[in-house]
C-alpha cells in the first residue's frame, strides 16, 4: 500500500516536473524570438505588414499632393512673367509663348512610330493598304489638280484660288491626318491636312465639310465641295488651296499641276 503510494507521489512529481519544464522551454523560446532577430533582420531589413488604414501601394497622397503644389506654384510663376514689365523676363517671355504655340505634330509621330515598332498607335487606325503605299514626300508638280488658277501664290504669299465646275469636289493630294476642320477667319469653310513628312495642306473657300477632326485619310479623299464663284459665272466655283512647310508657307505650284 505504501509502495503504491509512493509511485503515484512520484508519478505525479514526474509531470509536475514536466509541465514546469515545457512552460519554462516555452517562455525561453518566446524570450528568444523577442530577443534575437529574424532572418529578415540578418539580411539588413526588417519586414513590417502593410496595413489597410496605408491606402493604395500605387497612389501615394503627399506625392500627389506635392504635385499639385508644384502645378500651381509653376503656374503662379509664369502669370507673374508674363504679368511684369521687367526686361529681365522678356527671354522667358519668348521662349514661353513659342512653346505653347508649336503645335504637336500627330501624323509625323504616328509615322515615326509604325516605322520602329511596326504598326501606327491605337489612336490613328490606318489601313494595310495605307501603309504600304504611303510616299515620305510631295513631289514637285506630282499631283494633277483639275480647274484653273485665278490668284497666284504672290498676291497674298499664302496660298491660291483654284477656279472649278460648280459643287466639284475638293480632294486630298496626298494622304494624312485631318489637323483642323471648321471656319477659318479669311478662309471661311477650311481642312487643313497634315501629312507623314511634317507638311500641310489647307482646302478652303469651302461650302461643305466632308471630313472630320482627327480623320486618318487616303490620297484623294474628298474633304468638301467649292464655293460658288464670285464672278459672274455662276456655273464655276473656286476654293483656297495653300502648303505649308514648317512655319512657312510655299507657292503649291510646286507641288501641283492643273488638268
Amino acid at each position: 500500500m505504501g509502495m503504491a503510494r509512493s509511485s503515484a507521489d512520484e508519478i505525479r512529481r514526474r509531470i509536475a516536473k514536466r509541465k514546469k519544464g515545457k512552460g519554462t522551454s516555452g517562455k525561453h523560446s518566446s524570450e528568444q524570438q523577442l530577443l534575437w532577430p529574424g532572418d529578415e533582420e540578418s539580411y539588413g531589413y526588417n519586414y513590417i505588414s502593410p496595413s489597410r488604414d496605408e491606402g493604395h501601394p500605387l497612389f501615394k497622397k503627399e506625392v500627389f499632393f506635392f504635385k499639385i503644389l508644384a502645378s500651381v506654384l509653376l503656374f503662379l510663376v509664369v502669370a507673374i512673367i508674363f504679368r511684369s514689365q521687367v526686361p529681365a523676363f522678356e527671354p522667358a517671355k519668348n521662349f514661353i509663348g513659342k512653346t505653347m504655340d508649336t503645335e504637336f505634330k500627330f501624323a509625323v509621330v504616328s509615322k515615326w512610330y509604325q516605322d520602329k515598332f511596326g504598326k501606327p498607335l491605337a489612336l490613328l487606325p490606318f489601313t494595310e493598304k495605307e501603309n504600304g503605299g504611303r510616299k515620305e514626300e510631295i513631289q514637285r508638280g506630282a499631283v494633277a489638280v483639275s480647274g484653273r488658277l485665278l490668284e497666284n501664290f504672290e498676291k497674298n504669299g499664302q496660298g491660291i484660288m483654284i477656279e472649278t465646275g460648280k459643287d466639284a469636289p475638293v480632294q486630298t493630294i496626298n494622304d494624312g491626318f485631318v489637323h483642323f476642320a471648321g471656319v477659318k477667319e479669311g478662309l471661311g469653310k477650311t481642312v487643313i491636312i497634315e501629312h507623314y513628312d511634317g507638311t500641310e495642306t489647307w482646302y478652303g473657300n469651302l461650302d461643305s465639310i466632308k471630313v472630320n477632326l482627327y480623320d486618318t485619310i487616303e490620297k484623294r479623299t474628298v474633304v468638301g465641295t467649292v464655293s460658288a464663284s464670285s464672278g459672274e459665272d455662276k456655273s464655276k466655283g473656286q476654293y483656297y488651296f495653300a502648303v505649308k512647310k514648317g512655319d512657312t508657307f510655299i507657292d503649291p505650284v510646286k507641288v501641283i499641276r492643273f488638268e
